[in-house]
């Protein structure tokens, strides 16, 4: 393929080499003229592993070239990536001047080229700038986004010291794009590359880089602070996160990635706070491990909020336990989002199949003792008495009978915690605690009939 690469500092060289060296032909374009002539010279503009050779072999092959004419670097080619730089400001906010400025200059070089034309969107940007690069370009060209052209965005992923090996290496690759033609063009430009080719939304891929480098982040500063702990504790912290990362179950893996309601249970909240005690007694500082409860207690007040955000009283909470297939209530944190409700005057009803009051012993009966003292009066193992009673369904466990919950009982609201439904066609109101609506019905945009017409505690 023909392909420019508008920006010759660290990932445009980066990228132009290995693109080379995949077989493209490669136009670099950039403002500065030292960037360009060292590119015609056969040299890198950074200093990287294994990039001079790539450079120079690319250079000696024809496959590489540097120009300052925006037009000819357009004109030349059949995709053309955005590698431009966006600092920050101050504030932590992002400059995207340096991708507007480029944007109109594909626009206006593709104001009088005939061929359809895919640009990707390579530096890293937050969600919503492919929208408005698109529409600079399609004001600059006078032409139409989708039919003329169209804008992907395909973030880069490289650590310096091992860009090149990483660009050829990855354990995956992202495109996100609502074309099909830029789709089938990318994966034939990365067909040699291994790792799982990957098309999603476009805002879900402009996000993904900083996802990925905040949790790079956490990461980092967790294991110090358990280094930290481990310091004081005259114990090895080396030799127990390389034991930590040979859990490949849960411990590195997708386990618990997936966006829902707060942890609970027996474990997690007793082992996090004696860890953090730990840290205390031992005058160690510890802000990550401390923010875990926090931010875990900022869940439930999430969950009660969208409830309360419906304005009606009658709520049925369908799950009790902390998760599903366990009758285990120690720390649920559902019990505290129905404490709260219930002294806030809602009428609560309750269903879990697994719970069963005249089987609460120990520390099971102690914990509900203290929270829900009245559970035996509004807990049922009836699912449909539960949902009949119910203006507002709040689904906190994954099993397999809920699944029927929106043919079964239509125009209710359902407030979904743990992701029960991809996607549904529900004939009412539909609420994820932590994803966007799902809810294809035009029924979800019906107002819903109040009867709080708010929280008066």
């Amino acid at each position: 393929m023909n392909i420019s690469f508008f920006g010759l500092g660290y990932v445009g060289c980066v990228g132009a080499a290995c693109c080379a060296k995949l077989g493209h032909h490669v136009i670099g374009n950039d403002t500065s003229e030292n960037k360009v002539n060292l590119i015609n010279q056969g040299k890198p503009t950074i200093i990287e592993a294994e990039i001079n050779d790539l450079i120079h072999d690319a250079h000696a092959k024809g496959l590489l070239e540097a120009t300052t004419d925006y037009h000819y670097a357009v004109h030349n080619s059949e995709i053309s990536f955005i590698v431009v730089g966006t600092p920050s400001s101050k504030e932590g906010h992002l400059n995207l001047n340096y991708i507007y400025d480029v944007a109109q200059q594909i626009g206006e070089a593709l104001a009088d080229k005939n061929k359809f034309h895919i640009v990707a969107i390579r530096s890293t940007v937050l969600p919503g700038t492919n929208a408005k690069v698109g529409k600079i370009i399609a004001k600059a060209s006078g032409k139409v986004r989708d039919k003329d052209f169209t804008i992907v965005s395909n973030p880069e992923f490289l650590r310096e010291g091992t860009a090149v090996h990483d660009y050829m290496n990855p354990p995956l690759t992202l495109i996100g794009t609502d074309n099909e033609i830029a789709e089938a063009k990318f994966r034939e430009l990365y067909k040699d590359l291994p790792g799982e080719f990957i098309s999603t939304d476009i805002e879900v891929a402009e996000i993904m880089k900083y996802v990925n480098n905040t949790y790079h982040g956490l990461k980092i500063v967790f294991a110090n602070e358990i280094g930290n702990i481990c310091k004081a504790l005259g114990i090895d912290s080396h030799k127990v996160m390389e034991i930590f990362c040979k859990d490949k179950q849960l411990n590195i893996s997708s386990y618990y990635f997936k966006p829902g309601f707060a942890y609970g249970g027996s474990c997690l909240p007793k082992d996090s706070k004696a860890l953090r005690t730990l840290a205390h007694d031992l005058y160690i500082n510890v802000p990550i491990i401390n923010a875990i409860d926090s931010s875990n207690e900022q869940q439930k007040k999430n969950a009660i909020d969208i409830i309360e955000s419906k304005g009606q009283r009658k709520v049925g909470i369908l799950g009790l336990s902390f998760k599903s297939g366990t009758d285990d209530l120690r720390c649920s944190p559902i019990v505290d989002v129905a404490e709260t409700l219930l002294g806030r005057g809602y009428e609560i009803h309750i269903y879990d199949k697994n719970v069963r009051m005249s089987q609460l012993t120990g520390t099971n009966a102690e914990f509900i003792a203290a929270k829900l003292p009245h559970l035996h009066e509004i807990i049922s193992d009836d699912l449909d008495t539960v949902c009949t009673k119910s203006d507002i369904l709040v689904i906190t466990n994954k099993e397999k009978e809920f699944t029927a919950i929106p043919t079964k009982y239509p125009h209710k609201c359902i407030i979904d915690l743990v992701r029960q439904f991809n996607q549904i066609d529900y004939e009412g109101n539909y609420e994820g605690i932590s994803w966007g609506n799902i809810n294809t019905n035009p029924m979800q945009n019906d107002k819903l009939k109040r009867t709080m017409v708010k929280t008066e505690f």
